[in-house]
């Protein structure tokens, strides 16, 4: 029992090391790698059986000298000896002692038993020997180790050597590859270089035949060139010629209109010859200015064309002898009119002297009559009549107004014509539908209308209504274009501008353009103005002998349709209007025009308004409304101008002439008397006058 004891303590020993529950195999060197088997779990030696008798053996000869044992305490030691002989043939056939263990420990209670009979037979050599086996177990494996890690050195110093071969077989064939490339580039690169310089040869030998093709056609351009400038030369020879010719003819007409103008003025209908008898001059008026016209479209014409030809000037001289005939035949008939009247002036002062010497008579035998006490006397320093100068000033006016619409008879009689009745409605059209359009929308639209209208008066062809239309197509279309625009203007400040008060201002500013580069169109708008708004001049039409209420009425500016005369709101409404378009004209320049120039009816005309307003004697209702309208849309402008003066007539107003409205005014016409009356003590007071309501400023014509 005692090897078989031994066997199971070595076991124990062997169960209670760091590597018992470790497998162990003693074939693990034969099939598998020296890496794998260090990777791998251990497993006990082959070679452990051998240990395990050596061990043995050493560890029991150490005992028998130390002991006094007996003959039954050998008796187990040679069992043992015997028993470990046993187990090392065993352990040399292949049988480890884990594999032996597991069997035995299926054997029962009995091993067991005997395994801890042994532990309390050797109680102090069990632990040293199992130490010790330990011990071997540990010193083997670190040499197992160590042979492991020398095997492992081995192979990575193979490894490193297949690399480096592998490496050097590599950059070998990279090199060769390199040279075989390069080999290829350099082949391309010759065939490349061939096929440039056969390229080469190519261009310049067509660049030598371009050379040649271009010799030759600068030799025939250099030939059409000389043919072409010699062409020219003749050309500005010729053109050099006309020009002059036409100079030379544009001066002779420009000579014939000057002097068509010269004798035009010598016709005047006005005041010179005003008081012959069974004269009428308007004849001989009418027929120059025809002339002028037409002498003065024909150069309109032929300046737009170019030069005149002999024909236009055959014409204008037709004209101009034509014109010296009939300054002939006025002053014949003029001659014949003075001789006529001078007889009549003879016998009619003979007359008057009989009359006054009966007269002297009478006043003899009749006592005079008693003055009348109480009656109203009129005021001194005041007028009821307009001064001679600015009457006659409204009579020059007039009479052109009349003189122009005479000028244009061709056109207004023409209901048989229908060619000249087309033209005439397209000449209409393009004079009042711009100055219809005019509105403050926009400056850019404001510019472009007087841009239209200043066409038109130009002798430019403008668009109206899909069609071309300019005022060369008549020779009477000038004049009437001229009439109908300045209607028109007067027209704008009865309705529109009495409707919306703002509407003024841009009204204004381009009739006071027009104006400046046509003086002719503010000639007539004025004798528009002073038609329909007497006021404006201002005259106070007188009642004459002969006069029907009705027309009396119609010169007042009353409107009167079917014998009724329109209501007093709507007739000082309408006068409103125009005086406000007038005093805003008189104020306001284009500011595109000429700022050198003067305006041509400015703020001295409005000054010279005011005053004789105040010189004449008020009239209920109308007085005060025109004088507020007036001041209220220049007077800031009047003031800037003459400043202190301005002050002076403002306190003379209000001190002076406002009583006298204040006499004269009922009960019913308080509403236009006491705004006036606000607005002057305003004024007054914060010497000031504001800026009329809707001036146009500088940012509205960036619009």
């Amino acid at each position: 029992m005692q090897p078989r004891q031994l066997r199971w303590e070595t076991l124990a020993a062997l169960r209670t090391s760091g590597k018992g529950r470790l497998s162990y195999c003693r074939h693990w060197l034969q099939d598998e790698d020296i890496l794998e088997g260090c990777m791998s779990p251990l497993v006990l030696s082959p070679y452990s059986g051998w240990v395990l008798d050596r061990m043995v053996g050493q560890s029991a000869q150490e005992i028998t000298p130390s002991r006094s044992s007996t003959p039954k305490e050998s008796a187990p030691l040679a069992n043992r000896s015997s028993s470990l002989e046993k187990v090392t043939p065993a352990s040399r056939r292949g049988s480890s002692p884990l594999s032996s263990a597991e069997p035995s420990e299926t054997k029962g209670n009995d091993d067991l038993s005997l395994l801890e009979t042994d532990q309390e037979v050797f109680p102090a050599v069990l632990p040293s020997k199992v130490a010790e086996v330990e011990g071997c177990i540990r010193m083997y494996e670190e040499m197992h180790r160590l042979k492991g890690k020398e095997g492992l050195r081995q192979r990575q110093e193979q490894q490193e050597q297949m690399v480096r071969a592998v490496y050097d077989l590599a950059s070998e064939q990279l090199k060769r590859f390199d040279e075989l490339k390069e080999l290829k580039q350099h082949q391309e690169f010759q065939d490349l270089q061939e096929v440039m310089e056969k390229s080469s040869k190519e261009a310049q030998g067509q660049q030598e035949k371009l050379k040649e093709e271009h010799r030759h056609r600068a030799k025939v351009l250099n030939l059409k060139l000389r043919e072409a400038e010699q062409q020219r030369q003749r050309q500005e020879e010729l053109e050099r010629l006309r020009k002059e010719e036409g100079q030379e003819r544009l001066r002779r007409l420009y000579s014939i209109q000057e002097e068509v103008l010269q004798l035009n003025q010598q016709i005047d209908p006005n005041y010179r010859y005003k008081d012959l008898p069974r004269i009428d001059l308007s004849a001989y008026s009418n027929r120059g200015n025809q002339i002028c016209g037409l002498v003065s479209g024909l150069i309109r014409t032929t300046s737009e064309r170019g030069f005149p030809t002999q024909v236009d000037v055959a014409n204008t001289e037709r004209a101009l002898q034509e014109m010296r005939g009939l300054i002939s035949s006025m002053q014949q008939e003029i001659a014949a009119a003075v001789e006529e009247k001078r007889r009549k002036d003879e016998e009619e002062e003979r007359q008057k002297k009989k009359e006054l010497l009966k007269k002297e008579q009478m006043k003899a035998q009749t006592p005079a009559p008693a003055q009348q006490s109480g009656g109203k006397q009129q005021k001194e320093g005041l007028q009821v009549k307009a001064e001679e100068s600015t009457m006659q000033w409204y009579q020059q006016l007039q009479d052109a107004a009349e003189q122009c619409i005479a000028s244009f008879s061709g056109i207004s009689n023409c209901k048989d014509n229908n060619e000249v009745k087309k033209i005439k409605t397209d000449l209409q059209k393009a004079a009042t539908i711009p100055v219809s359009q005019i509105s403050r929308i926009a400056g850019s639209q404001l510019r472009e209308i007087f841009d239209k209208i200043n066409n038109l008066l130009s002798g430019k062809s403008v668009q109206s209504g899909g069609r071309t239309v300019s005022v060369t197509q008549h020779p009477q279309g000038l004049d009437f274009v001229y009439y109908k625009l300045a209607e028109k203007f007067v027209n704008q400040g009865e309705e529109e501008v009495a409707s919306h008060r703002d509407a003024a201002f841009p009204i204004a500013v381009v009739a006071s353009g027009i104006w400046e580069i046509h003086p002719r169109v503010g000639d007539l708008f004025l004798a528009h103005l002073h038609k329909k708004c007497p006021y404006s001049v201002p005259f106070y039409p007188a009642l004459k002998e002969g006069t029907s209420m009705e027309e009396y009425q119609r010169m007042l500016g009353y409107q009167v349709k079917d014998s009724k005369m329109e209501e007093q709101d709507h007739f000082l409404k309408r006068m409103s209007g125009m005086i406000r378009l007038y005093a805003a004209i008189i104020q306001l320049r284009w500011p595109y025009g000429n700022k050198q120039g003067t305006h041509p009816h400015g703020l001295n005309y409005g000054w010279r308004w005011l005053a004789q307003m105040l010189n004449m004697e008020p009239l209920a209702d109308v007085t005060a409304t025109l004088l507020f309208d007036f001041l209220e849309v220049c007077g800031n402008a009047l003031m800037k101008q003459y400043q202190v003066q301005f002050w002076k007539m403002m306190l003379l107003i209000r001190e002076d002439y406002f009583p006298r409205i204040e006499a004269i005014t009922s009960s019913g016409q308080m509403g236009s008397l006491m705004r006036f009356k606000q607005f002057l003590e305003e004024c007054l007071q914060q010497k000031e006058i504001p800026l009329p309501k809707g001036t146009l400023q500088s940012s509205f014509w960036r619009t």
